[in-house]
């Protein structure tokens, strides 16, 4: 069963413009940007059949190129990354396997997460997509609840039933708990089916998603199943680089895990 990693990624992002190419400095002082450093993350994986960034800005296709990387130009229509991986999908032929949706701003997502999530996907039964979650420490958790007292939106959690079927994400912190180890942090990570994936560029955003901006809301508002595949950190700090402010946070954690 083939995979094809999918590296969606705009220039114009609402919260972070022009952040795909944001220089970020690694454990040996030399900056690569962030579209760059995801690139590679996504190349660590094993068992991997192709890597492709899928964007709709010619800045980001020549970078891209620079490194040299496989881009493919795609719609600015594209709503989300998922809309964009299901334009990619159509554009290269693909027919079957998995598409895994490595999103362009999580450099630091260990290659562990991405294999275990397509061993899972052999043996979960029926479903759309799965997608990777950690359980919070206390660190973590706090890490969280700062961001929504300071007004920032950052982490996505998410809640799931005893089949490990998604029930709600959200940009707050759910459920509502002083326990951390209640809480689960939602990777941004999305392993589809092509069915999947096409039937999603058919459909209209419900409010729930229009909502939360959160694209995988749009398989549970019209009743589809996503999969929660828990996964261990193994020590290694995971963030996202959501805002400005986080790029430090990358940094030190490029600097921690001796990624250059």
């Amino acid at each position: 069963m083939s995979v094809t990693i999918i590296l969606p990624m705009r220039y114009g992002s609402r919260r972070f413009p022009g952040k795909a190419l944001v220089p970020l400095k690694g454990a040996d002082g030399a900056c690569k940007t962030l579209i760059h450093r995801c690139w590679e993350a996504a190349n660590r994986v094993s068992g991997i059949t192709r890597v492709v960034v899928a964007t709709d800005d010619e800045r980001i296709v020549a970078e891209v190129a620079n490194f040299g990387g496989e881009s493919v130009l795609t719609s600015p229509d594209c709503r989300n990354g998922t809309e964009r991986c299901a334009e990619t999908v159509r554009i290269l032929g693909i027919k079957d396997g998995f598409i895994v949706n490595l999103q362009g701003d999580a450099p630091l997502t260990p290659p562990w997460f991405i294999e275990d999530l397509v061993k899972a996907a052999r043996g979960f039964g029926q479903f759309d997509l799965l997608t990777p979650v950690i359980q919070c420490d206390a660190e973590g958790h706090a890490a969280l609840m700062n961001d929504r007292r300071a007004g920032r939106v950052g982490a996505t959690t998410v809640v799931f039933d005893s089949r490990q079927h998604a029930l709600y994400f959200s940009k707050e912190v759910i459920p509502f708990t002083t326990e951390a180890s209640a809480v689960y942090h939602h990777v941004g990570v999305y392993l589809y089916t092509v069915e999947a994936l096409s039937w999603y560029s058919d459909q209209q955003a419900g409010p729930l998603e229009l909502t939360e901006g959160l694209e995988q809301l749009r398989f549970l508002e019209f009743g589809r199943r996503i999969g929660c595949v828990p996964v261990q950190s193994r020590g290694q700090t995971f963030w996202e680089l959501n805002n400005p402010s986080d790029i430090s946070l990358v940094e030190a954690c490029l600097r921690d895990q001796s990624i250059t």
